[in-house]
């Protein structure tokens, strides 16, 4: 408890004395602006990270069972979702949530309509 405090003291002094001190001068920086057109720098910086690839997969739904149960199971067997039969889909990308859905089919593959997409603002909140 003793180191605890001493360490705390000796935090509240070099922050007072940062405070304190005026070698530190003001600086103005430049706002940001929604539509300011990409620089060329930084059109080449976002056409790399464009290019990374990300895990997109689709979520049915999810079950708890015990290892014993899992072991039981065969072909044919029948396990139970959390979800109610038409109930959306979740869309995650790298294990993330950003959108809801339903499963459609496209020339005889499956794909998924998105229905709701979740904001950003959303996705931050979640994160916390």
């Amino acid at each position: 408890m003793a180191d605890d405090k001493d360490t705390m003291d000796e935090w509240a002094a070099a922050m007072a004395e940062a405070e304190g001190s005026d070698g530190a001068s003001p600086v103005e920086l430049d706002e940001l602006k929604e539509d300011s057109p990409a620089g060329g720098e930084d059109k080449l910086k976002l056409d790399t990270i464009l290019d990374i690839p990300v895990t997109i997969s689709m979520e049915v739904g999810r079950s708890k069972i015990s290892i014993r149960n899992l072991l039981q199971l065969n072909q044919g067997s029948v396990v139970e979702l959390e979800r109610v039969a038409g109930e959306p889909l979740d869309v995650l990308v790298n294990g993330t949530l950003i959108a809801h859905g339903e499963v459609v089919v496209v020339n005889d593959k499956f794909g998924i309509r998105l229905t709701d997409v979740i904001s950003q603002i959303e996705r931050i909140k979640k994160l916390r």
